[in-house]
């Protein structure tokens, strides 16, 4: 039975993530903020046949709070095979230059945290790759890593550094048999995406089926993704189809992205 590690597991998509995984028996340890929510997503999802699910709160943005979490994976009996991580993703901006703070404060929250987190997450892992025991890493990004978007200024920056990352630690763990790929999302219709396309459509006055087909009229695919097909292509991700695939940057973007 595989042991994966999913952060953010509370959000739209992380759960969606969950429920999948759970679904085909896998053990998971769940990681987010409110430990509340863990605690409600655990006892929702199936337990796998030998033990149980685990909750582990955590916030990314505090260096205490990621120490613990640290210890706590240290002293788990658990080995990891795999790692979702979703970092928390910067707030849209159209400002390329903010102040140093601003900047501090999200490479802070949205790299520099989930990258100790990753860290401990890695040092979990017991790869085999001559017993064909191959351990997953799927970080989760956004299209901005591929292609510059004008409102999300500070996110073309963080989510590129991520792209880097993932290549640089590609190279460095794979002869340990340890995979490190990033899925790059474009517009998903988790909760709070739809209700930012419900506020939209107010203030156009159009219905929220109008408005969909007004933003994706650039997408070749004519619709926004999913949590559900996320979960689908994460699950693939963390399983045997990467054996051979290391390194690589996965848009999910219904085709939005036009770079070669």
């Amino acid at each position: 039975m595989s042991t994966i590690l999913v952060t953010g597991a509370t959000g739209g998509i992380g759960q969606a993530i969950c429920e999948r995984l759970a679904a085909s028996g896998t053990r998971l340890m769940l990681a987010a903020r409110n430990q509340v929510r863990l605690e409600s997503l655990v006892s929702s999802l199936p337990a796998p046949a030998d033990g149980s699910h685990e909750a582990i709160p955590v916030d990314m943005a505090s260096d205490a709070a990621l120490v613990e979490f640290d210890r706590h994976l240290a002293t788990s009996a658990l080995k990891l095979d795999g790692v979702v991580l979703m970092p928390p993703q910067p707030h849209s901006s159209a400002d390329p230059m903010p102040e140093p703070e601003v900047w501090r404060t999200l490479f802070q929250t949205s790299f520099i945290g989930p990258l100790s987190l990753l860290k401990s997450a890695i040092a979990r892992m017991e790869p085999a790759p001559e017993a064909s025991r191959r351990c997953k890493v799927v970080i989760i990004s956004g299209i901005s890593s591929a292609q510059v978007l004008s409102h999300y200024a500070t996110a073309n920056v963080i989510r590129t550094a991520w792209l880097g990352e993932a290549k640089t630690l590609a190279f460095a763990l794979g002869e340990r048999g340890i995979h490190v790929n990033t899925l790059s999302l474009g517009g998903t219709l988790s909760p709070w995406y739809r209700d930012a396309i419900g506020r939209r459509a107010l203030d156009a006055g159009v219905t929220f089926e109008q408005r969909i087909a007004v933003e994706t009229d650039n997408i070749p695919l004519k619709k926004y993704g999913t949590p559900s097909e996320v979960a689908v292509v994460v699950e693939g991700l963390l399983s045997p189809l990467t054996d051979h695939m290391t390194g690589l940057n996965i848009l999910h973007d219904g085709g939005f992205t036009r770079a070669y």
